[in-house]
């Protein structure tokens, strides 16, 4: 890659949102591929709804069996304080779209395995309660770099979706995505000018092993500034980030690479650097 250079208009900012939970009811439940749903939210408490990241993640606390709502905390001073200790089933999730005049909220569900949120969003249905916490913060990177890598597996499709939205007419962008079988394709909207790859699980290897493949095959420009955004599975995303930061020069600034989950765990959500 090109010798880094300082400009302001590429300076990677961290925002900080008030801590605050939610209630909301689901409007609107829309299947998109075999592999993936849509939830549509809405409420008034959306009113002072602040996303500012395509990379931003929210909490969604799911009922208990057999309750109407889920149990909510209430923002304490060293963090979610619940009621009488319970703790309900939570989620990170992405917040795939906003609309503030509407009070809607999208998020959407991979559904890669048969844990509580799956299992909730196939039968999720219009007038049933979630709540939702945070973001707590942004980490919102400039769309002016002059070219972008997206990388990442079925969980991070909407944060994926989302940035190639936003992305300016005119901008390089590159995303290698790998998910199940060509049925878990979804259709992207862009203005900017789109390399994309697929690859699939269903050809045979290990997970995650066709994702870091294709990453190995991408080509890298060697003119401008660039950025690359990775998530997934939590393995194959730390040997992406290593890949890319030993073999082929990626300085560390200039990637972000986040855990979305973690085979063999549940609810995990990190950044990974060293």
């Amino acid at each position: 890659m090109p010798t880094q250079e300082n400009r302001l208009d590429l300076a990677v900012q961290r925002v900080r949102h008030p801590l605050k939970f939610r209630l909301l009811q689901v409007k609107k439940v829309q299947p998109l591929t075999p592999h993936l749903i849509r939830v549509t939210l809405t409420g008034e408490d959306l009113h002072d709804f602040v996303s500012a990241s395509f990379d931003d993640h929210i909490k969604v606390f799911f009922p208990e069996p057999g309750a109407d709502k889920p149990v909510l905390p209430q923002a304490g001073p060293e963090g979610p304080v619940f009621p009488e200790g319970r703790r309900p089933v939570a989620r990170d999730f992405t917040p795939r779209r906003f609309d503030r005049e509407a009070r809607e909220l999208d998020i959407e569900f991979a559904m890669h395995d048969a844990g509580p949120a799956a299992t909730w969003a196939a039968e999720a249905q219009a007038g049933q309660y979630l709540g939702i916490g945070g973001p707590r913060g942004s980490l919102v990177i400039p769309t002016a770099f002059d070219w972008h890598l997206l990388i990442g597996d079925d969980t991070a499709l909407p944060a994926i979706a989302r940035r190639l939205e936003e992305l300016p007419a005119g901008k390089r962008v590159a995303a290698v995505i790998e998910v199940a079988d060509p049925s878990a394709r979804i259709e992207f909207k862009t203005k900017a000018e789109l390399h994309l790859v697929w690859r699939y699980r269903s050809e045979g290897g290990t997970r995650g092993e066709a994702l870091l493949q294709a990453v190995r095959a991408t080509h890298l420009p060697q003119d401008g500034e660039g950025y690359v955004w990775a998530a997934g599975e939590s393995a194959t995303i730390r040997a992406v980030r290593y890949y890319l930061c030993t073999e082929r020069g990626v300085d560390k600034s200039r990637i972000r690479a986040a855990s979305y989950w973690k085979q063999g765990a549940v609810a995990v959500h990190e950044t990974l650097d060293d």
